[in-house]
């Protein structure tokens, strides 16, 4: 465990994490989390990133995987996954904390070609290693940056290829390799990934997705839930269900709202599947979260 990155990392977030416990920092792609006490569940889809835990523990579970990770190791996902996390160590006195990097695949590509990386063997797109001393060094770097306007513009693009080095170079690398090939099946799913993202309200047809990955709508399929562990239809759904979630929270608007505004048609439809996907419906979720998030401040 890198004592002197726990340390930066938790002045930083003293200083700038908001009500959620949430610090972003002035260099694009990366943020530390904070929390003070274990928390519920947390579902989402996870974009690229990789997650240094620095202090306290968290559970991750993607498909019928579940994951532990303590202080010293790093999460990498490598797809957009479906996952449910839980802070399940942290307290007033020793708080889960944790700093996280989106991969930035261009990037990742650019130094996989200058490497001469081959590509890799296909894998899960969820792992955990023990985060590499070249990392940690390189997130300090980071995070000292952060502290100093004047060299950030200068610096932050060196220092954050020097980290994706280390990244591909080290534990992570041969997972890290399945990001580096732009017509490897990966980044052909994740083309279409981003068109779900950002239309997930509207009636997307299997085939304008495929036609997005630049494969036939069989092949699509097959590869899609490949990467995924879901159907094009069932991560839209998801998106759909978390993206209501977070307005109800944020905007304290109403199911029936929410339910509209994410592009289903049918209330009960709506209910039914928040019920199933979160455990509650959806007034008693949002009443639950809103008392847990009331008791932690």
């Amino acid at each position: 465990m890198n004592v002197t990155l726990l340390n930066a990392v938790r002045r930083y977030v003293e200083a700038k994490a908001d009500e959620r416990g949430i610090a972003l920092f002035p260099i694009p792609g990366l943020s530390a989390v904070r929390a003070t006490r274990p928390s519920d569940l947390d579902y989402a889809i996870s974009r690229p990133l990789v997650c240094l835990v620095l202090q306290g523990t968290k559970l991750v579970t993607t498909g019928s995987d579940t994951l532990t990770f303590d202080a010293g190791d790093s999460l990498l996902i490598t797809a957009d996954v479906p996952t449910i996390s839980q802070i399940t160590r942290a307290s007033s006195a020793e708080p889960y904390l944790s700093l996280i990097l989106d991969i930035d695949i261009p990037l990742i590509s650019d130094l996989a070609m200058n490497m001469k990386a081959v590509p890799p063997a296909r894998g899960g797109h969820v792992r955990m290693v023990q985060t590499d001393e070249e990392v940690a060094d390189a997130a300090l770097r980071l995070m000292r940056l952060s502290e100093r306007p004047s060299a950030l513009p200068i610096l932050k693009t060196q220092l954050l290829r020097e980290m994706h080095y280390w990244l591909l170079a080290g534990r992570h690398g041969p997972a890290m390799r399945q990001l580096g090939f732009p017509e490897g099946h990966l980044q052909r799913v994740a083309r279409a990934i981003a068109v779900l993202r950002a239309e997930y309200a509207s009636s997307l047809p299997v085939e304008r997705l495929a036609a997005a990955a630049g494969m036939s709508p069989s092949s699509f399929y097959q590869h899609f839930r490949a990467v995924t562990s879901l159907s094009p239809l069932q991560f839209q759904k998801q998106l759909r269900l978390i993206e209501a979630r977070r307005l109800m929270m944020a905007r304290g608007i109403s199911a029936r709202s929410a339910a509209f505004a994410v592009g289903y048609e049918s209330v009960p439809q709506f209910t039914r599947e928040y019920h199933r996907m979160f455990g509650r419906p959806p007034i008693k979720d949002i009443s639950s979260l809103k008392l847990a998030a009331s008791d932690a401040a």
